[in-house]
């Protein structure tokens, strides 16, 4: 693989090859694409190969809407460490005097979110999200724990010419929930899956610790302290630079964050620990695309075999 350097101008180029071949359909803001049919068929391939790469795991399987209830979000403390990247639903809820007003300050071309009122529901920032406080409902984790199976769109006000950091994406994640002896080990031996999964399809990267996007001088010190307790890892991959390669899977340690704030409880009352591995499914298309090429059909025969078995 040739070298890149780390600029607009390769993210630019990659971008515009996808479209050129409809595999991104291009909707107007950055970072937001219609999928061609050859893209989802690859993202239905690699789905399916995860699939079957877990299903000794016997993992629970959940799908959520790309939204969850605002009460929720708010009960995270996502807004305390990444409020720039939430996004939230507003509708309109107005008189008719109101709506003419609306229509006038569209017809003008001006900002008409005066004219909404938020919604009682948040686009999903992370596909674990729901988890949470539906387990929690649900009473005690049993002993051993529970492993949830989930896949969702997730949102994040993150607009980019990098076609790797799309506001509007899917993630696949296990999530492990329990005590923390069985939660740390499981998070640490799919660093190790993961990096074997990626290699059997021709994308060999590596993992290194990463720490979350956190907000302001604040954000600092919470980013900090996650390097410093290795709580999150991410499976790096060079799709249009390797000075500063993209991450395709994340491995990620909460302690009893959630489980504090959700009331997620184990079956000997203590505070559950939870721990997931994220799976960004657009980022290994486009990884896949950019190692073999544009076109599938001519990718290594061995590649093809595992997601075309």
């Amino acid at each position: 693989m040739n070298a890149l350097t780390p600029s607009d101008d390769a993210q630019k180029a990659y971008l515009d090859e996808l479209i050129a071949k409809r595999l991104l359909l291009p909707l107007g803001p950055p970072g937001v694409y219609g999928r061609g049919h050859v893209f989802e068929d690859v993202i239905e391939r690699f789905d399916a190969l995860i699939t079957a790469s877990a299903v000794d795991d016997h993992a629970e399987r959940m799908r959520f809407p790309p939204v969850i209830s605002r009460a929720s979000f708010e009960q995270s403390g996502y807004l305390k460490s990444m409020p720039q990247l939430a996004g939230s639903v507003a509708s309109f809820t107005g008189t008719q005097a109101e709506h003419m007003q609306l229509l006038e300050l569209v017809h003008e071309g001006k900002d008409w979110s005066c004219c909404q009122t938020m919604t009682d529901v948040v686009l999903t920032p992370a596909a674990c999200y729901p988890i949470y406080p539906t387990v929690a409902a649900q009473g005690p984790v049993p002993a051993g724990g529970r492993l949830i199976d989930v896949y969702s769109y997730c949102f994040r006000h993150e607009p980019s010419g990098d076609p790797a950091r799309m506001q509007m994406f899917r993630m696949r994640e296990f999530v492990r929930l329990g005590a923390e002896g069985d939660v740390l080990p499981w998070r640490d031996r799919w660093q190790e899956r993961g990096l074997a999964l990626l290699e059997a399809i021709g994308l060999t990267g590596a993992n290194a610790p990463a720490n979350d996007p956190f907000f302001g001088r604040g954000g600092k010190m919470l980013a900090a302290n996650q390097l410093e307790q290795k709580l999150k890892f991410e499976l790096v991959y060079p799709i249009t630079s390797v000075e500063k390669p993209t991450a395709l899977l994340s491995f990620n340690y909460h302690q009893d964050h959630f489980g504090s704030i959700y009331g997620v409880k184990q079956e000997d009352g203590q505070v559950a620990h939870t721990a997931c591995v994220g799976f960004g499914m657009e980022r290994v298309a486009l990884a896949l695309f950019k190692t073999h090429g544009l076109d599938p059909a001519l990718w290594p025969e061995a590649v093809r075999a595992r997601l075309w078995p």
